[in-house]
């Protein structure tokens, strides 16, 4: 009997985007009003995750910097694609954009319109979302499945799947 490989974690930080053909990696993050797109081709077998600040949709707005959503969601694409992944076949994943501090503006708000802007421009179907809520979320994809699992922060209540009444359905699985 062959021996089951761990697992290996692969943090995705902010203002980054990270992609991989590798069973064996599982991209994790923690958001708050920052948005995570996950991105896969069921086919090639190639994903990848990225995890934005704010949107960034205008060269005014993002200043040179990297945490902004259009600079990350080009080079999250472009990555999947390097490794052969095809345009058409890909599917996508939200996480995050919640409102996390009461009173400052819904910046969560804003980064999920822009991605599901940007995707629905691009011609890529997002087939499952967990966005919005005043809950941090710990998130961890793996890119050779697709597959998605949330916590939030602070709960300790499992469940296997995302209704989609709270977050757009799909693979999403809560632990």
């Amino acid at each position: 009997m062959g021996r089951v490989a761990s697992p290996r974690w692969v943090p995705v930080v902010q203002g980054e985007f990270r992609a991989s053909g590798d069973e064996h990696v599982v991209f994790s993050t923690v958001l708050g009003s920052c948005v995570a797109a996950c991105l896969f081709d069921p086919v090639a077998r190639v994903g990848g995750m990225n995890h934005f600040l704010l949107p960034g949709e205008t060269a005014a707005e993002r200043g040179g910097d990297v945490v902004y959503g259009a600079y990350l969601m080009e080079l999250l694409v472009n990555g999947v694609m390097a490794m052969g992944a095809q345009r058409a076949r890909l599917e996508a994943k939200l996480f995050g954009g919640g409102r996390i501090v009461a009173g400052l503006s819904d910046v969560g708000v804003k980064n999920a319109e822009f991605a599901e802007r940007y995707l629905s421009y691009e011609g890529i179907r997002v087939v499952g979302r967990d966005i919005g809520g005043d809950k941090a979320r710990r998130l961890q994809f793996t890119p050779v499945t697709g597959r998605a699992r949330v916590r939030y922060v602070g709960e300790d209540a499992a469940r296997d799947e995302v209704p989609s009444s709270v977050a757009g359905g799909g693979d999403v699985e809560l632990f």
